[in-house]
């Protein structure tokens, strides 16, 4: 598949804090399935981003942090790519992280006056850790962020509080259940693992 059949640009971002005693074979085995899909032959080779305004995949030493804001060509077989990548992360991560993966129809025209027709674009997150909990922190926090934001328009801050307990059981209930899970770190499918559905606003694409 050449970019220019490819139906996707397939946008993955984040940034995944990597353990102090992680080495550089270590990210580039981690990330094998990315770099390996875009055609090349090391994380060197693969690390830049279709777009040059986008900084790619990064590694910041001082900072043992991964840094990807990375695009590809590409088709829907770059799901299991994403989570073959999300399960190496795993065993690398300091910390838990999220990853934004965004599919962008390449041959959907915004200006096409065919009302019947609609952008295949998708939208999903990812989430990786050193460990269930971590992972599970990550998830917990960023649905109390979009949760509280929306609830904002309606109500102070001061009275959400009772909202931000019952998200809090809802994960103690589901880690409880899920601790021994091999699911936990895969990217979550179906109601709850994306947003943006086919159809819908296109989401605008990281610029850098």
């Amino acid at each position: 598949m050449t970019p220019y059949d490819a139906p996707f640009e397939i946008h993955v971002h984040g940034d995944v804090p990597l353990r102090d005693d992680v080495a550089f074979a270590q990210i580039q085995e981690a990330l094998k399935p990315l770099w390996a899909y875009a055609g090349a032959k090391s994380l060197a080779d693969g690390a830049a981003s279709a777009y040059e305004d986008e900084p790619g995949i990064r590694f910041d030493a001082p900072q043992h942090l991964l840094q990807i804001c990375w695009t590809v060509s590409g088709d829907e077989d770059f799901r299991q790519v994403i989570e073959e990548t999300c399960m190496a992360l795993n065993d690398i991560a300091a910390a838990g992280a999220a990853l934004e993966v965004s599919f962008y129809d390449t041959e959907f025209d915004e200006e096409n006056e065919d009302e019947e027709a609609e952008s295949r674009d998708d939208f999903m997150m990812c989430f990786v850790g050193p460990t269930p909990a971590a992972i599970m922190q990550v998830q917990r926090d960023l649905l109390v962020q979009d949760v509280v934001h929306i609830m904002e328009r309606h109500f102070d801050a001061s009275e959400l509080g009772d909202v931000v307990v019952a998200i809090d059981k809802l994960f103690s209930n589901r880690f409880d259940a899920l601790i021994n899970s091999m699911q936990l770190g895969r990217p979550p499918r179906g109601p709850g693992g994306s947003a943006g559905g086919h159809g819908g606003p296109r989401k605008p694409r990281h610029l850098h």
